[in-house]
């Protein structure tokens, strides 16, 4: 009997130890709630990456401008009205954005208002930050315009860059959204 009491006891101990060596500190629940809170955080970033991504690649997608500026160094000029964008669906574009033509100073504001199914080299690569989309349309002129998209997949932001051999570049700044 005593030896059975020993015994149980020692195993008692042992348990206890390997209760104690295997447990990890105990959190307080403040950090817990960190810990849970970026996790969480975390996860609806790799989500929204993956949607950005498989939005990019479906070529149905929204361009929605905030800024323009004709490069090199023109004034930054903030784009307010919601009906500017770029949509890119089923290999067509619509385009209704202002536009900086002039060859030389005054330079003045347009207005691109187009729907185009005759895109030319339309490429997506993906880059370390997310993807870039071109192509290039004669927007029914005589000269390309060729539209550069820089897509940022962990922000939803993207930059277009719209060259013509005709005028300056004009950037544009905005994000990007699915197209319904």
């Amino acid at each position: 009997m005593k030896r059975s009491v020993i015994f149980i006891t020692c195993l008692l101990l042992c348990a206890a130890a390997v209760t104690v060596i295997g447990q990890k500190k105990a959190l307080s629940p403040k950090e817990e709630r960190r810990e849970v809170r970026e996790k969480r955080r975390a996860e609806r970033i790799a989500n929204f990456e993956k949607t950005m991504d498989s939005i990019v690649l479906s070529r149905n997608f929204q361009f929605n401008p905030q800024t323009m500026q004709r490069q090199p160094a023109g004034p930054m000029r903030q784009i307010m009205n919601p009906e500017f964008n770029v949509g890119v669906w089923d290999g067509t574009v619509d385009i209704c954005l202002p536009y900086v033509k002039g060859y030389v100073p005054p330079y003045y504001v347009t207005v691109l208002n187009y729907t185009v199914n005759s895109l030319q080299g339309y490429t997506t690569e993906q880059t370390h930050e997310g993807w870039m989309v071109t192509f290039t349309t004669p927007l029914f002129s005589a000269s390309e315009y060729t539209f550069t998209f820089e897509i940022f997949s962990r922000t939803g932001g993207a930059t277009l860059t719209i060259t013509n051999p005709w005028y300056n570049p004009v950037q544009y700044s905005g994000s990007i959204s699915q197209l319904y």
